[in-house]
């Protein structure tokens, strides 16, 4: 039998926006796509594609990811 579950944590999160200090605060690094900069946030599992607009999620243990902003805002609300 299936039930719902609702995660327990919560979640810091900001939107990217390409700005330099975002860049540096979460050793964001471009890659020359040939067609402008595409960035890359490195995650535990790797470095994941991130472009502006997608958020980044930080975790309880202090790791981050990247959230594409249509899934962000389905999933997630402000509760502070």
């Amino acid at each position: 039998m299936q039930h719902e579950y609702r995660k327990k944590t919560t979640i810091k999160a900001e939107q990217f926006t390409e700005d330099p200090k975002q860049v540096f605060k979460y050793n964001i690094f471009p890659a020359d796509s040939g067609a402008g900069f595409d960035y890359f946030l490195p995650t535990k599992e790797g470095d994941m594609y991130i472009s502006n607009g997608d958020w980044i999620a930080t975790g309880i243990d202090g790791e981050h990811w990247a959230i594409a902003d249509d899934i962000f805002r389905r999933t997630y609300e402000r509760c502070d």
